[in-house]
């Protein structure tokens, strides 16, 4: 695929005319969520017919954690409406929901998306991203739920060609949203690091999105204009890290946490892995990284130097100190919660994580992240 284009909103958003401009586009499919009204870009995009004689068709009929339904809406009325382009303007779920109308847009409509061949297509796709998180920009995966089952949506051409870099909407994020998402994105490049399937280019994005999160994590938490543009690079970083190498075991057991208790896919993820990571220096016998155990330790050592931190353990440390600080409130569970969260748990998700796990195991760290 193209190399994806990065631009930088100033204040006019002249880089959206100049772009728009060049691709010669007339009509474009607006994906944007509840936010949309609070944000700068907003009223760009409600005065793009009159200032460039550019349609805009929104759809915004869709939820977090979106179901399949809605994408097959958003499908429809894409087709309907024949527009040049896609733009989304949002959060992970918005972004994912963009990438699978850009998917399922030339697909047969007779019959369910999730069940055909992905046939690449080419339509120009451009994403604002709302929250500093997910890295969804970046990456060749979306997520959606089908019949309650979250369902993993991946192809190369789903990567947005183009993102619209846009601090200013960093500004309205309730504070919580803030904390989780950033910690998404520091729990991003720690698992890409630990993953089997970490390369070098891999470990140079988490090297410097962990390092770009801890340098600008007060400024960005204190709403700070630079802070929440750098906050945005690091995301944009952990993703392109965790396009190459995929979860892991943190991120297999947060989502259940999310669905389960309501609480941010950050803040599931971020108390997940202060007990896996734990475990998993307890536990070098039980690695499967082809690569060994000394590389895996050498991997450990990489993160933490990435943390600012001398040793191993001073890393793990600092970074269970850094969740305690965020005073998130962990989920009240009942004792038959676990056989639901351990059974969660994507098996294939584990295979790229670097030390074992059984249904024992993730019952038991379940356990001590809930206790």
């Amino acid at each position: 695929m193209a190399e994806q284009k990065i631009l930088v909103a100033s204040e006019d958003y002249v880089e959206l005319d100049d772009y728009f401009g060049d691709n010669d586009v007339k009509s474009i499919f607006l994906v944007c969520d509840s936010s949309m009204p609070f944000l700068r870009i907003s009223k760009y995009f409600d005065y793009l017919k009159v200032h460039r004689g550019i349609e805009v068709v929104k759809f915004s009929n869709f939820k977090p954690n979106p179901f399949y339904e809605s994408v097959v809406e958003g499908v429809k009325l894409f087709y309907r409406t024949g527009c040049d382009m896609i733009v989304a303007v949002g959060g992970g779920s918005t972004i994912d929901v963009a990438k699978c109308i850009k998917l399922f847009s030339n697909m047969n409509t007779n019959k369910n998306y999730l069940t055909q061949q992905i046939i690449p297509n080419d339509l120009k796709f451009l994403a604002v991203p709302t929250t500093a998180g997910t890295g969804s920009e970046a990456t060749r995966y979306a997520v959606i739920y089908y019949n309650g089952d979250k369902q993993s949506v991946t192809d190369y051409s789903c990567i947005p060609s183009t993102v619209l870099m846009d601090a200013s909407a960093l500004k309205t994020l309730p504070i919580y949203q803030k904390k989780s998402t950033m910690m998404d994105a520091l729990c991003h490049s720690i698992e890409s690091y630990w993953s089997v399937n970490s390369t070098e280019e891999s470990n140079k994005y988490s090297k410097q999105a962990i390092q770009t999160i801890l340098e600008n994590k007060d400024a960005y938490l204190a709403n700070k204009d630079l802070g929440n543009a750098n906050m945005l690079k690091a995301a944009y970083l952990a993703g392109k890290a965790i396009n190459i190498t995929q979860t892991t075991a943190g991120h297999a057991m947060s989502y259940k946490l999310t669905s389960l208790y309501g609480i941010a896919h950050g803040h599931a993820v971020a108390i997940c892995i202060s007990k896996l990571w734990e475990y998993m220096l307890e536990h070098p016998e039980r690695c499967i990284d082809s690569r060994g155990i000394g590389f895996l330790n050498n991997i450990y050592c990489e993160i933490a130097d990435s943390m600012g931190c001398v040793t191993v353990p001073e890393a793990v440390t600092k970074y269970k100190a850094l969740v305690d600080s965020l005073n998130f409130i962990n989920p009240q569970c009942s004792p038959k919660d676990y056989l639901i969260l351990k059974t969660s748990v994507n098996p294939i998700r584990l295979k790229n994580h670097p030390i074992y796990l059984d249904e024992d195991i993730i019952e038991s760290l379940y356990h001590q992240i809930l206790q």
